[in-house]
């Protein structure tokens, strides 16, 4: 098919159904006329009577995708009462075959075996007219007729359900992808609240804790309020750091620079860090690292890093003064982060996973995340423990870049 035929192609198929079968119906119609009237007379001459009966074997056409099945029947028997007085023998066929493969193409197998029926029996009875046609080859001839009518019709009512079915496969799946999107927007926003929390509760609470001393003692003890300028200083310059490295996560193209931030994702070698700002701001901390120190996926260290950041936070606002002990644990296939203090040990007074107990919220998150576990609560000697285990047997061959 030429190329420059498509664009008529696809200008005709939008055209409304009905238009296009009463044009099909109407040029049947006038043909059909043309030929009794001008055509070799194989039978009686036509007459009023016989344009009638041409009119009711074509016109129907016009409704055959509304009624297939009874067009067929309105055609077939328009057509046998047409041979049945005598009319040309070769006239008012064509349109019983449009209308059986209508049948073939809209309705179930019964009505196309209904169909085929009447066709062939009008169809044999209008061959056998012709003084040439014997009967047996009358019936032949329509039972292939019928069987190429049915197959066609049949062929394209099954490639149009396969079209359905895939239009709502692809509908389907257009869904799906959708919901597969919201659902790593969902879980991507969960993860990046996680990080804002951690890096601006920890922050904001060391920053807190030192102004307030820091108001207290300007006047009657400048040198203790310098110092505590100096650790709102750094503490706020090491927050405005990570807040740059989780600002270029979201960067859709990073430069040289971001990757840089990127890569230095907090982890165990900053508990020091961590640790001495908590001890500037007035509790006693002490950390323990034991077993043989390894190098970990950079995600688990950067969730073992918040494990002990949202604890001491959490010390740091609930517990007031408290001598804190954070232990580091390698073992051959595990990572045990252990932080107590001996602060009040009332449960009520600590946070809890709820509606205001985000930051266990989002530690419990994280631990399960890398496949740890993570308990939280008041120790019977008082006192509170946060002890969160990972499972880390292979660290070395692992490919995180993140939390």
């Amino acid at each position: 098919m030429p190329l420059s035929a498509a664009p008529a192609i696809q200008r005709l198929s939008s055209l409304n159904p009905l238009l296009l079968d009463s044009a099909l119906a109407s040029a049947m119609v006038v043909l059909t006329w043309l030929w009794d009237l001008y055509g070799p007379d194989m039978g009686r001459p036509g007459d009023l009577q016989a344009m009638t009966l041409t009119l009711l074997v074509n016109a129907p056409l016009a409704l055959r995708r509304r009624r297939p099945l009874t067009v067929l029947v309105i055609v077939t028997v328009a057509s046998l009462v047409y041979h049945l007085q005598g009319y040309h023998a070769g006239l008012n066929t064509i349109g019983m075959m449009v209308a059986l493969y209508t049948v073939a193409v809209h309705r179930s197998w019964k009505a196309d075996l209904t169909g085929a029926v009447l066709m062939v029996s009008a169809w044999t009875h209008g061959s056998a007219l012709q003084p040439t046609v014997t009967l047996p080859s009358a019936l032949v001839q329509s039972l292939l007729l019928a069987a190429c009518t049915l197959g066609a019709g049949v062929s394209v009512r099954l490639l149009s359900q396969r079209a359905r079915q895939l239009a709502d496969l692809a509908t389907q799946l257009r869904r799906e992808q959708d919901a597969a999107a919201d659902r790593a927007v969902t879980q991507e926003r969960l993860r990046i609240a996680r990080e804002l929390h951690d890096v601006v509760a920890h922050h904001m609470s060391v920053i807190s804790v030192q102004a307030g001393l820091g108001r207290f003692v300007a006047l009657s003890h400048p040198p203790t309020a310098l110092a505590t300028l100096k650790v709102i200083e750094n503490t706020s310059h090491e927050a405005l750091n990570e807040m740059r490295r989780l600002l270029s996560i979201l960067r859709i193209e990073a430069n040289d620079e971001d990757e840089k931030l990127y890569a230095a994702a907090p982890g165990l070698k900053d508990i020091d860090s961590i640790a001495e700002r908590i001890r500037a701001a007035g509790l006693s901390v002490e950390t323990t690292v034991e077993g043989e120190v390894r190098p970990l996926p950079p995600g688990l260290e950067v969730c073992a890093y918040r494990v002990v950041q949202e604890s001491l936070t959490n010390v740091l606002k609930h517990a007031g003064p408290a001598r804190v002990k954070v232990r580091i644990t390698y073992g051959r296939s595990t990572l045990t982060v252990r932080v107590t203090d001996d602060g009040p040990g009332v449960a009520s007074a600590r946070p809890e996973p709820g509606p205001d107990g985000n930051g266990l919220i989002g530690m419990t998150e994280r631990v399960r995340l890398y496949q740890g576990t993570l308990k939280a609560g008041p120790l019977p000697q008082g006192g509170f423990e946060v002890l969160a285990v990972f499972r880390c047997s292979h660290p070395a061959r692992s490919s995180e870049t993140g939390p």
